[in-house]
């Protein structure tokens, strides 16, 4: 790799692991989307709306008397049976039964070969 290239990724990787540092994840529109009355502040007087958005809080200033930085609604997530046979992670052991597999947690498919039947629920955001 010549060296204009490494600079790059060098300067790509410092501003990943500085993002991942502060530990703040930007909260999606949806989670934004609260009425008025259900907004739980998150941060001070007079905060900006970059200085809200840099803590991991939503910001909207067109509602007076309530606050404009506020915290997100929290994600809704849900364990499921993936139908894709390709993306199933093996949960159980050869011979393994429906009801043992069940009482991990697992699900049972025995089908298709070649892919394990008893395998771990993905986690989906709703």
């Amino acid at each position: 790799m010549d060296l204009k290239a490494v600079c790059a990724l060098s300067v790509i990787l410092v501003i990943a692991l500085s993002t991942l540092a502060e530990g703040k994840i930007l909260p999606t529109r949806c989670q934004c989307k609260l009425v008025p009355r259900e907004r739980r502040n998150c941060g001070y007087p007079g905060i900006s709306a970059a200085e809200c958005r840099k803590a991991g809080c939503c910001f909207n200033a067109s509602v007076p008397g309530i606050p404009w930085c506020f915290a997100p609604k929290t994600k809704k997530v849900r364990k499921v049976c993936s139908n894709d046979s390709h993306t199933r992670i093996n949960c159980g052991f050869p011979g393994i039964t429906s009801q043992d597999c069940e009482r991990r947690g697992c699900c049972f498919r025995a089908h298709p070969a070649g892919v394990p039947w008893c395998f771990y629920r993905r986690v989906v955001e709703e």
